[in-house]
């Protein structure tokens, strides 16, 4: 099994909107055959709290558009590590130290990455150009 056409609609949308908003590091996968309640995990950071919230509020605002809203919002408060569930994908948007500390990439490295966009990759090329964390 494999990512819903819509899952990948959805994550196209969202890693665009936090390319958008300069998210660093972002990346995608596809995790639905390791569980039943998701079908991809955007992953995706920032260097402090409030560029996390603006990533976060970018991301919202696209899936509004797509008619989609979160089932659930975690982290908000503090800003460091915010989950979008949106059933079909999870958001994970992260403080830089967190992404470093929890490495879910790790978790996750079994599972085949989404290919993201052309664009989203070239936003996340120019980010490390200004001296983004890569």
């Amino acid at each position: 099994m494999s990512a819903s056409e819509r899952a990948i609609e959805l994550v196209t949308a969202a890693a665009d909107a936090a390319a958008d908003k300069l998210a660093e590091d972002i990346v995608a996968f596809d995790v639905s055959d390791q569980l039943a309640l998701s079908d991809v995990f955007l992953l995706c950071s920032a260097p402090n709290d409030r560029q996390v919230r603006a990533i976060v509020d970018a991301i919202e605002e696209r899936l509004r558009d797509l008619g989609e809203r979160p089932l659930r919002r975690e982290g908000e408060r503090e800003g460091r590590w915010v989950l979008l569930d949106y059933a079909e994908i999870v958001v994970h948007v992260l403080h830089a130290e967190e992404r470093v500390f929890y490495a879910l990439e790790r978790l996750w490295r079994d599972c085949p990455q989404v290919r993201l966009p052309e664009s989203v990759q070239q936003a996340a090329r120019q980010t490390v150009g200004r001296g983004g964390a890569r």
